[in-house]
């Protein structure tokens, strides 16, 4: 059975684990859709912003001028390099009339959020016959930047490409054999833009799928540690019924056995002709009987839970109660190494308690501490007045109680795991219905334990003014 549920705990485990990783798949996919489609609305928005008067109108500008360096260039009165920096210088001019120009077009599209826009030449390369020369070719990372603000490329998106293809005329040199010339070029440009929060607006655009998401995540995984629960609990209260069966039957062998031996020796003549012998035989089907009696009464008492109990409450001095309390208590193990030191209030101190439910509940509290006490028992009893609460402490130097068990010792028919049930007698209820008759006194019962070390229970009982 412990096998079964392992394997299905792990199966489980397996599929909300397989479960989370579908969801955040899912999760993902929305989010890059979420994303294209904004990333799309933004070039749509400003796809017009390209195609204006005042754009030619620069455009023909920074055009006119990268000709006239090319062609100096090609007269080899420059160097190509000396032709992308006198250009580079032409530029930024350019750039603050695009700057005024750009921001006069956004605000009339009115976004709502920040934009950024670049455009920047990626290559310049002239074409002479079958031969090409590249004046210019943007590297990774590397643009030359025509017009906008200069980002990273890794934080804007493509909105379009360019390539320009162009024959120009110009007038040679004059110690050439021909005045005129030509020169063919190639200008590829890339526009990009820099949404700044992009990120944040499709999170919000998304916000009520995501929150969705993980509720819905958050459910099945309670739903999941609830079944869970509920199937090691039910697992634990199957081994508790068993464990009360096994215990209940071992308890009710004895005086069955014993019962049935001392009938059949009645029907025996020489039983029977001896007055004293059937005189004890009959005792002890009459203890055997009465012990029976006991352990229904005890099976069906001890159940009762504290809203169950009715008291009898009488008003006791607690010094005269204890001390006669712990005196029977010896009595009642005077066979056994036994040592019992009681360290009462010396305040005279009334209790209203029902005398006769109270005394068995700490009898069920003392029985324990000697039957788990090992070879030599020590005891210590202690009451304390605290204000509006009288505690009562018993202490003892028994095999103690782990950690994971304390919680559930105060459980109906639960036995702390010693690997052999019938190695100390009883039926799991002695603390239940201790619990239970002090909750039943408006009142708590509380445990302090460590492995070999002993055991302290704690009885708080409210005390009226």
């Amino acid at each position: 059975m412990r096998q079964k549920i392992s394997v299905l705990i792990i199966t489980s485990v397996l599929a909300l684990v397989a479960l989370c990783g579908i969801q955040a798949y899912l999760i993902h996919n929305t989010y890059q859709l979420k994303k294209d489609a904004f990333i799309k609305e933004t070039k749509k928005s400003i796809s017009g912003i390209d195609n204006t008067t005042e754009m030619d109108s620069l455009g023909e500008i920074w055009y006119t001028k990268l000709t006239e360096n090319l062609i100096e260039y090609q007269k080899k009165t420059i160097q190509k390099k000396e032709a992308i920096d006198k250009f580079n210088l032409h530029t930024d001019s350019i750039n603050d009339l695009f700057k005024k120009y750009y921001a006069k077009e956004i605000e009339k599209h009115n976004l709502g959020y920040e934009l950024k826009y670049k455009k920047t030449i990626k290559s310049i390369v002239i074409f002479n016959k079958n031969d090409q020369d590249t004046i210019f070719e943007a590297s990774t990372g590397e643009n030359y930047l025509l017009f906008g603000e200069d980002f990273p490329n890794k934080d804007g998106n493509i909105i379009s490409k360019g390539r320009w293809f162009t024959e120009h005329d110009y007038e040679g040199d004059q110690h050439e054999s021909s005045l005129k010339r030509s020169i063919d070029l190639e200008i590829k440009t890339e526009d990009s833009v820099n949404i700044i929060g992009w990120k944040r607006i499709v999170w919000n655009q998304m916000a009520a799928i995501f929150i969705f998401s993980v509720l819905l995540f958050l459910f099945v995984v309670s739903l999941f540690f609830y079944s869970i629960r509920n199937l090691i609990r039910q697992k634990k209260l199957a081994d508790i019924r068993t464990d009360f069966i096994n215990n209940i039957t071992h308890e009710l062998k004895t005086p069955l056995a014993t019962l049935g031996i001392a009938s059949k020796s009645l029907r025996k003549k020489e039983i029977q002709a001896s007055r004293e012998t059937f005189s004890n035989t009959l005792d002890i089907l009459d203890r055997q009987n009465e012990r029976l009696q006991n352990l229904v009464d005890q099976v069906v008492t001890n159940s009762l839970g504290s809203e169950d109990i009715i008291l009898n409450k009488e008003e006791v001095l607690d010094d005269t109660y204890f001390q006669n309390l712990l005196k029977d208590f010896e009595l009642s193990v005077q066979g056994k190494n036994v040592s019992i030191v009681s360290k009462i209030e010396f305040r005279e101190v009334h209790l209203s308690i029902d005398k006769f439910m109270f005394t068995t509940a700490l009898l069920n509290v003392l029985d324990n501490a000697v039957k788990y006490g090992g070879e030599k028992v020590d005891i210590v009893f202690r009451t304390y007045l605290k204000e509006d609460q009288y505690e009562i402490s018993i202490h003892d130097n028994g095999i103690g109680i782990p950690l994971n068990e304390q919680l559930k010792i105060f459980e109906k028919f639960y036995r702390v795991n010693k690997g052999n049930i019938h190695d100390v007698k009883g039926l799991g209820l002695g603390l239940f219905y201790t619990n239970q008759i002090v909750k039943a006194h408006q009142g708590s019962l509380s445990i302090e334990s460590k492995p070999e070390l002993g055991t302290t229970f704690t009885i708080l009982l409210p005390i009226s003014q």
